[in-house]
């Protein structure tokens, strides 16, 4: 079994790297960006766990040591499902 985290700032978080593309594609033209947030994306893949197990482990990986929960948010996928935390 496959999943994957997805990992970014908080919206309430500064997010200068997100700013820095955003700038560089206004600067090319594309007027029509209104805002870019950059994050990290994390594949995990499981062997001999039941999709029930995975529901409950994804989040304490996510929370434990992928994401920042002060300052980060994160969303995961199991199989075509999407999980918001």
């Amino acid at each position: 079994m496959r999943v994957r985290i997805l990992v970014s700032f908080k919206e309430s978080v500064l997010d200068p790297q997100g700013q820095t593309v955003k700038n560089a594609l206004l600067t090319l033209g594309y007027s029509s960006v209104k805002d870019v947030r950059q994050g990290k994306v994390f594949e995990i893949e499981f062997d001999g766990i039941s999709d029930e197990d995975a529901r409950r482990i994804v989040p304490e990986i996510a929370n434990k040591v992928l994401a920042n929960p002060i300052i980060e948010k994160f969303a995961w996928e199991i199989l075509g499902e999407a999980k918001q935390v």
